[in-house]
């Protein structure tokens, strides 16, 4: 149940994004680090579950970005869209972070839903786009959201185009008439916080604002619930706490030999040493034991494309919680073309 907040209404910054990532807190996952494609230069964590290594929320050095939320699905009669998919959801995320640069977000969404490209994936919602300001206005070029729900490239909603806007994605779709209580809420907080902060306080001062945002925690007392009908009220809070119950780690490869097992499922990509710590390595099949929020993500782009990412890990890999700050990694680069050619993106906003 992850959250995106994003926002374009800083008085400092071309857009804010946050991100928890929830997830069994011992799903193996390596630390953010640059790697590197044929066409790209990646920053990003990986997800060392699947042998595609794909993640959760990334962006290049030349400025194409992605963040995905899952979309949980329920019709196990609905071949069209698996419960389970046969691709992984975070190749969606590696295939836009990888792309050569000359693709625009609008050839991508017409690639990945027309073309087919999002067939065989569990539910998912793909927030992406290339990130450079509009030429002589004072906007960014708009990011797409793509899902397996779209039937064509034309019902693809395009966000962040305008200055003063604010916006909340989790797991259902973008233009869901429900609007789940904690898409609401984080829109809400973080709308009261630059309305009467912005003005008036450090970078440090909104980093540690917006980690607050992403541990607001209002879920619901479980109250005997099994994890399954409990998994509904996860929709109310944007902070998930621990839940469910540990299960011992084990032990399992390291991130480059499993893709040096898997050699052969993506020629176009070098294959990244992920950066571990010890005991970050539990069963690569794990889809049980204590599940909550495991990551928090902070992109801050200035606009002049200075770029500012810092990832908040809450758990080791033994499952042991992590003083607030003491998990963060920090990395900082101006985004190559910033200011160079026209990018020509998707029209709206």
């Amino acid at each position: 149940m992850c959250i995106v907040l994003a926002t374009t209404a800083h008085p400092d910054y071309a857009l804010i994004v946050l991100d928890n990532r929830d997830e069994f807190i011992l799903r193996p996952t390596s630390r953010p680090h640059w790697w590197s494609s044929t066409h790209q230069d990646i920053l990003s964590s990986r997800d060392l579950q699947r042998v595609e290594q794909g993640t959760w929320l990334g962006i290049t050095k030349t400025g194409n970005f992605a963040v995905l939320t899952n979309y949980r699905e329920t019709d196990t009669q609905d071949e069209e869209h698996p419960v389970q998919g046969e691709k992984s959801r975070g190749g969606m995320v590696t295939a836009w972070l990888t792309a050569l640069n000359e693709e625009t977000t609008e050839s991508f969404v017409e690639r990945m839903v027309n073309g087919g490209g999002v067939k065989g994936v569990g539910g998912f919602s793909l927030l992406c786009g290339k990130l450079r300001p509009r030429k002589d206005l004072n906007d960014l070029e708009p990011l797409a959201i793509i899902s397996n729900r779209a039937g064509d490239a034309s019902q693809v909603p395009c966000i962040a185009g305008k200055r003063g806007e604010y916006y909340g994605l989790s797991n259902t779709c973008y233009d869901d008439p429900k609007v789940w209580p904690k898409v609401e809420r984080g829109k809400e907080l973080l709308q009261t916080h630059i309305q009467t902060k912005a003005d008036n306080e450090s970078q440090e001062d909104l980093i540690t604002s917006m980690f607050q945002i992403l541990d607001n925690d209002t879920l619901p007392p479980q109250e005997g619930q099994n994890f399954e009908a409990y998994i509904y009220h996860l929709r109310e809070s944007i902070f998930i706490p621990a839940i469910g119950q540990a299960v011992p780690p084990q032990a399992i490869p390291l991130a480059d030999e499993i893709a040096a097992a898997h050699a052969d499922s993506d020629c176009s990509m070098k294959i990244a040493r992920a950066p571990l710590m010890d005991g970050e390595r539990p069963d690569p099949l794990l889809m049980t034991g204590v599940y909550g929020t495991q990551r928090q993500t902070i992109l801050l782009v200035t606009w002049d494309g200075h770029v500012k990412y810092i990832e908040r890990s809450l758990w080791d890999g033994n499952g042991n919680a992590i003083m607030r700050g003491a998990g963060d990694v920090t990395f900082e680069f101006d985004i190559d073309g910033w200011n160079g050619h026209e990018v020509r993106g998707m029209g709206g906003a």
